[in-house]
């Protein structure tokens, strides 16, 4: 009756969804709950053994006293005896556990203090190998295990290694199946190779993407198929042979599809011995085309440029090392910066796209011996050599083409080309050709009119005293060298003075008092001129509001530079400083010249009108010299026009100054912008200038520049002979 009874306990854990779905944890359980309650048995646990046996891992626990003891992971190794003992015996079964010498080690482990008498426990094995242990255990009774007990506990314990056997078989069916799906999936070929019979067993789809032929005309036939095999044939055997005597094989090869197409292929092979004793080989390879197209990219971009199709700059130079004659042309775009700034590159890009389109054509008629893009805004040309470089119609026919409008977008673009010419014959003894056209062009881009500068010897003079001029501005910054001197503006109704123009020096320590003109440029082209404006500008500020302090009514005006106008960070400054200061509304005005406020029209507009939200005035200075327009004027806020002093200087004896300057107040009162005269310097001048209504004047018929407390004695004393009269 107990051993049917038992016989049914067997039939229902065997018949369980969980030991039919392979689910050793809830297999374990039911074994777990249903062992305790058909053999009246105080506890029952199952543990699982890791791979090296070293750890036991609690599964499940079932006791009637639920809180007699917690499970908890065992570091077996310390019970060597006792794994011993499973390993080679189906059970342990110590009736009294106490004194059993089989469960010493285990009794420190788990058993102590639990008051377990006697203890059966039976090994869970796979294919001979100790996977884990049924622990059944007794705590009231010490007694002789019951062969009936036994024998059901050994039939559970192999159900619960078909179980666990059944999990691990699923799995790892799993894992085939997830491993065959990942394979299949890849873009990497895998293939599969019998050695022996030269059978290709298996290949993955990513083969045909990259060959070109079908999988079925590869998979199951002979490696002759492959196009390895039939493009390299002697390589083919011979990676063969070295894979048969159990050498890896890796390297790649340029082949060709049946479409002609070309593509290298990158291959890696494995030979390895199946269990059956079967010799294979596993290959992965790849289309490897991608670097290969990538380096010789690489290498059509060391000689070209990528955008226009020109040659650059490292190609350039080593066709001009070995150039003893000829003539060489630089090109530079002027403001192309700020026009990539504003337009963005995409728009830039078209730019210089259309430049180099147009030097090419010139090229292509003139015969150039090499044209390149030798940097961002650069373009060099070598020309044949001519009879008379300064005459040479050549260079003057580039020009024209080169600043010859473009449209872009619905823009109509203006380009501002400089170009510099070197004979490279007569500078082989002074300089290098492109160092001689790189000085060159800074030069051309500060001239007016026609932006062409030849080179000569004279410029590398004027270049070396530059570059001590920047060397020695850089120290001059640290060393706080620089003062601001004003001079004073006079309104030619009230005969008051209203304003001061603040006026930069520098003291230097060997040259003595420079003025601006010595070393602004050399400020411009270095990039210097953002510290020097800066600190001029807050300067110019700290004086203004010492003077309204003092309530000394004068307006304040301050030249800022083109790179400082357009350079980002002029809005934010000048609102600091208003608020810093807390100068009185368009008391502070800004003058920038005509000719750098018509470099980026747009851009100019969009600051002038955020400069006078801000209570800034702004004033065009230089008035006359450049090439805006009425339409230009218009667009914006300005307050303010300063006449050039060369329209003053000769204003008593030219009558075409006088018409000039006629003009031009004439058409500040139709706009409505106040009118200031830069240079007067005689009565007769001022006597002109007042007859025609001009608003203001200053020069030095009134007073040069002066230091802040001699500008201010000025004033004062100004004040007093008002008062007097």
């Amino acid at each position: 009756m107990k051993q049917r009874k038992h016989q049914h306990l067997v039939e229902t854990i065997v018949n369980s969804p969980a030991k039919m779905q392979g689910n050793f944890r809830e297999t374990a359980e039911l074994i777990s709950e249903l062992l305790c309650q058909h053999l009246v048995l105080d506890g029952v646990s199952i543990w699982r053994y890791n791979l090296d046996l070293t750890r036991q891992y609690a599964v499940s626990r079932f006791a009637l006293n639920d809180d007699v003891y917690q499970l908890r992971d065992v570091d077996i190794s310390l019970c060597p005896s006792y794994l011993n003992t499973l390993k080679t015996n189906r059970y342990i079964d110590a009736s009294d556990a106490a004194s059993d010498p089989r469960v010493r080690e285990i009794e420190s482990c788990w058993l102590s203090g639990r008051g377990v008498k006697s203890t059966l426990d039976v090994a869970i094995r796979i294919n001979g190998r100790l996977e884990g242990v049924l622990c059944l255990e007794r705590a009231n009774s010490r007694g002789i295990w019951h062969d009936s007990e036994i024998y059901v506990a050994c039939q559970i314990a192999d159900q619960l290694a078909l179980t666990l056997a059944t999990q691990q078989g699923y799995e790892q069916q799993e894992i085939l199946s997830l491993f065959q799906s990942a394979v299949e999936q890849s873009d990497y070929v895998t293939m599969l190779v019998n050695l022996n019979s030269e059978r290709i067993e298996y290949i993955n789809p990513a083969h045909s993407k990259m060959s070109g032929i079908a999988r079925e005309k590869v998979q199951g036939g002979s490696v002759g198929n492959l196009t390895f095999f039939n493009q390299y044939p002697e390589q083919a055997q011979l990676l063969l042979t070295q894979l048969r005597e159990g050498k890896p094989v890796s390297g790649e090869v340029p082949l060709t599809r049946p479409d002609g197409k070309r593509y290298y292929l990158k291959y890696h092979a494995t030979p390895f011995v199946t269990q059956r004793g079967n010799l294979y080989a596993l290959v992965h390879s790849e289309d490897n085309t991608q670097p290969h197209l990538y380096q010789a990219e690489l290498e059509r971009l060391a000689w070209c440029c990528g955008l226009t199709g020109l040659y650059n700059r490292t190609h350039f130079i080593q066709i001009l090392e070995r150039t003893m004659e000829g003539v060489l042309v630089l090109v530079d775009l002027v403001g192309f910066k700020r026009f990539n700034d504003t337009y963005g590159h995409d728009q830039g890009d078209v730019m210089l796209i259309e430049m180099a389109r147009r030097i090419r054509h010139f090229g292509d008629i003139h015969k150039a011996i090499e044209i390149a893009r030798v940097g961002s805004d650069e373009f060099a040309l070598l020309l044949a050599p001519s009879q008379q470089l300064g005459e040479d119609a050549r260079i003057e026919k580039l020009y024209e083409q080169l600043k010859a409008p473009l449209h872009i977008g619905r823009e109509q673009v203006d380009p501002k080309p400089a170009l510099a010419v070197v004979d490279i014959a007569e500078v082989a003894d002074i300089i290098s050709p492109i160092a001689g056209a790189d000085i060159a062009v800074q030069y051309a881009k500060k001239k007016q009119g026609n932006n062409i500068q030849l080179f000569n010897s004279a410029l590398v003079s004027a270049f070396h005293q530059d570059s001590e001029i920047e060397r020695e501005l850089h120290v001059a910054i640290r060393g706080r060298q620089f003062e601001l001197y004003y001079q004073p503006l006079r309104d030619l109704q009230t005969q008051q003075y209203i304003g001061a123009e603040a006026l930069i020096r520098w003291h230097h320590p060997k040259r003595g008092v420079l003025y601006p003109g010595s070393f602004i440029d050399v400020a411009e082209q270095s990039g210097l001129i953002g510290h020097i404006g800066s600190w001029v500008l807050e300067a110019a500020c700290k004086q203004l509001n010492l003077w309204q302090h003092h309530n000394i009514n004068l307006s304040m005006h301050v030249n800022v530079s083109a790179r400082q106008f357009f350079g980002g960070h002029l809005y934010e400054q000048v609102w600091q400083l208003l608020t810093r200061y807390r100068l009185k509304p368009r008391t502070l005005i800004l003058e920038i010249t005509e000719t750098e406020l018509m470099e980026d029209v747009i851009h100019a507009t969009n600051m002038c009108k955020e400069l006078s939200e801000l209570g800034v005035g702004l004033a065009i200075d230089d008035f006359g010299t450049g090439y805006s327009s009425m339409r230009y004027l218009k667009q914006f806020p300005i307050s303010k026009i300063k006449i050039d002093r060369s329209f003053i200087s000769d204003l008593t004896v030219s009558r075409e100054s006088q018409e000039i300057v006629s003009a031009i107040i004439a058409m500040a009162k139709a706009l409505n912008i106040s009118l200031t005269a830069e240079g007067v310097e005689t009565c007769e001048q001022e006597e002109f200038l007042s007859g025609c209504d001009c608003h203001q004047a200053q020069g030095f018929l009134y007073s040069p520049a002066l230091r802040s407390p001699e500008f201010n004695e000025f004033i004062n004393l100004e004040d007093k002979l008002r008062d007097e009269v």
